[in-house]
């Protein structure tokens, strides 16, 4: 049995792979810097800290920034007055750079590219500690909180969104599963080309260079209680752990997995807004309906907020 990699294997895989995917991430993940995007970071946050009006917070850190999809939006909002953005990945920070400008919020935003597990900051800097889909990929999760409440001003807050659920991710590759077993069909009735065989191996990550490292950047999946574990070994209090997403990434890892099998270019517009317009609704209906009353593990992503002690 091979030995697991290390935390610096960990780190550098992330980086390479993160560096790669910059340029088109935000097609990819269809990160969206308007209204759309704005209330789905909105919703986010508000169901992390359980408040209907979110409060307003001076300084903010955002761990594992990417190209700014939580921090942007945060302050356009005028949730937060100002932004540090770090990253392991110093090509990531370059478009979230370029996002900034091109939003007018380049003056009020910093970026360091800076492992989270070690973060060059001053302690009792920030009034919140942010981040959307990083905790999985850290190596050390006890250095992270413990790093993360250092450098928060006591009474500060902290919240991740994004993080993949053990049993959720486990029932997500059920529709996965029947997704590639019915692309041919799905092609044919969608007159789409299949993705040719050299595109099909990258968009697997199975092709050649750093974006074939997609497959080993997760670190961790979690149950409820493993992630709210290193923000109470932290100190943290009024740890919260919440999930979100059922219906909704089913259906749109079903899409998404049929659409990965054709080529982009042949695949019609009014599936993709029948797809996106469907995982919009359906992310309503598991607000409404699922994610109040269902256990958080079988929601495929998990949240956790929890506050440093004033």
């Amino acid at each position: 049995m091979a030995a697991p990699p290390t935390a610096d294997a960990i780190r550098d895989v992330n980086t390479r792979y993160h560096d790669a995917a910059a340029a088109e991430y935000d097609t990819k993940w269809g990160i969206d810097f308007g209204d759309v995007g704005g209330g789905q970071v909105l919703g986010k946050l508000r169901k992390i800290l359980g408040v209907g009006e979110l409060p307003r917070f001076g300084r903010a850190l955002e761990i594992g920034a990417g190209t700014g999809y939580f921090s942007l939006n945060l302050l356009r909002a005028g949730v937060i007055e100002e932004a540090t953005c770090v990253d392991i990945s110093p090509g990531m920070l370059e478009t979230l750079r370029a996002n900034a400008e091109r939003l007018g919020l380049a003056d009020r935003v910093e970026t360091r590219a800076c492992d989270a597990e070690d973060l060059p900051f001053v302690s009792e800097t920030y009034d919140a500690v942010l981040g959307h889909a990083v905790l999985h990929h850290l190596p050390d999760l006890d250095a992270a909180f413990g790093e993360f409440s250092r450098v928060l001003r006591p009474g500060g807050t902290l919240a991740f969104a994004g993080e993949p659920s053990r049993l959720g991710d486990r029932i997500a590759a059920y529709p996965k599963r029947a997704a590639i077993r019915l692309a041919p069909l799905w092609r044919a009735a969608m007159r789409a080309r299949p993705l040719a065989p050299h595109r099909h191996a990258h968009a697997a990550g199975n092709g050649d260079g750093d974006h074939a490292l997609e497959r080993f950047v997760d670190v961790h999946t979690f149950t409820p209680e493993e992630l709210g574990e290193p923000a109470t070994r932290a100190g943290f209090d009024g740890v919260r752990v919440r999930g979100e997403e059922l219906l909704a990434n089913w259906f749109g890892w079903t899409n998404r997995t049929l659409e990965a099998s054709a080529d982009p270019d042949t695949v019609p517009w009014l599936w993709r807004q029948y797809a996106y317009r469907g995982y919009l609704a359906l992310q309503t209906v598991d607000r409404l309906a699922l994610e109040p009353y269902l256990p958080a593990a079988v929601f495929y992503n998990l949240m956790i907020a929890a506050g440093k002690p004033a």
